[in-house]
């Protein structure tokens, strides 16, 4: 029999499949935030779990226990039992999912690994990998902790810990295969690269505020574009919503969503220079698709943005731009990978 070359095709696909679970987990779990979900269920048991409420019982069990916490007693005092069942499910969906991409990746790796199909280098970016997973998964958690206790929803610094690094893993995971699928990385220019590094960090601090935004709900104020009331571009609640004046750029509403809106000004300003930057340079063709699709995406996603904010963050318009800012990354991800070393 022959033997199978380590890094072999079968560990890109499964580092892929990978990347396709975290891209659905991420779109799930914005579907979750965005019809008040996430507080359904306020026990955690990893394995026993998995399984649903199965009998009218069951369902009824869940629901008294629901009763017992904030949401239920300040909120949805009104819900009967079908109300609770829909947002249930989308909870369950989340976390099931979450439990399943653990054994994903979990799983191949201990086959690959013991058909020493990995090179050392992947195996210590595999555990990494893990690492993260693992940490995901107690982020969520410990966010969901957070909405059980006096207040009705979870705290937006844990909920922006727990998206962001949803968004790193996936990035992470998508840049180990890359190193596979390419392992000969050609640098061109060290500025460049560098230019593209600095639009990753700040596309990444926008998706941070992103979340800010979705954890305290500020997506439905100020519903106006390009000023943040008519005639107003920062309107007077930025600065004196919380004190000392600071709080008000991490925990006001207005403060957050107008960092937001400057944020994603500095994220389409970059990435313009960077495709300008490349215009006069000879490029690989992925570079050059790279560098296209990152302008032509920023784009979509600041349109994306603009809508959200005036229509009053539907749930379809929310997860369409929660997915868009997935799909950015993921070409920053690939643009910058085909420009390093």
């Amino acid at each position: 029999m022959t033997k199978m070359k380590k890094d072999n095709k079968n560990v890109i696909y499964w580092l892929l499949i990978g990347c396709t679970l975290i891209f659905i987990m991420v779109v799930i779990g914005g579907i979750t935030r965005l019809t008040h979900s996430g507080l359904s269920i306020s026990n955690y048991k990893l394995i026993s779990g998995t399984i649903p409420p199965m009998n009218e019982v069951e369902w009824n069990e869940a629901f008294e226990l629901y009763k017992q916490y904030p949401e239920y007693q300040k909120l949805n005092t009104h819900f009967g039992l079908e109300d609770f069942k829909y947002i249930y499910f989308w909870e369950w969906l989340h976390r099931v999912l979450g439990r399943f991409i653990g054994v994903v990746f979990f799983i191949p790796f201990l086959y690959f690994l013991i058909r020493k199909q990995l090179t050392k280098p992947t195996i210590k970016k595999s555990i990494i990998l893990l690492i993260l997973g693992g940490f995901q998964g107690f982020l969520g958690w410990y966010m969901v902790k957070s909405g059980l206790v006096n207040n009705p929803d979870v705290s937006h610094y844990r909920l922006a810990a727990h998206l962001t690094t949803a968004f790193i893993t996936f990035a992470y995971t998508f840049w180990v295969a890359l190193d596979l699928m390419f392992p000969n990385k050609k640098e061109i220019d060290k500025k460049l690269r560098n230019l593209l590094r600095i639009g990753l960090g700040v596309l990444i601090l926008q998706i941070i505020y992103g979340a800010f935004v979705a954890g305290l709900d500020a997506g439905f104020i100020h519903n106006h574009w390009p000023m943040m009331n008519e005639g107003k571009f920062m309107h007077e609640t930025v600065y004196i919503e919380q004190n000392p004046l600071y709080k008000n750029f991490i925990e006001g509403k207005s403060g957050v969503q107008f960092v937001h809106r400057i944020l994603a000004y500095f994220v389409v300003i970059i990435i313009f220079i960077i495709w300008n930057k490349t215009r006069k340079l000879v490029l690989t063709n992925h570079q050059k698709s790279g560098v296209n699709l990152l302008l032509a995406m920023v784009g979509v996603q600041f349109l994306l943005g603009v809508l959200t904010i005036i229509m009053h963050v539907p749930v379809w318009l929310g997860v369409a731009h929660q997915v868009g800012a997935f799909i950015l990354l993921s070409i920053m991800t690939f643009t910058l990978h085909r420009f390093s070393k």
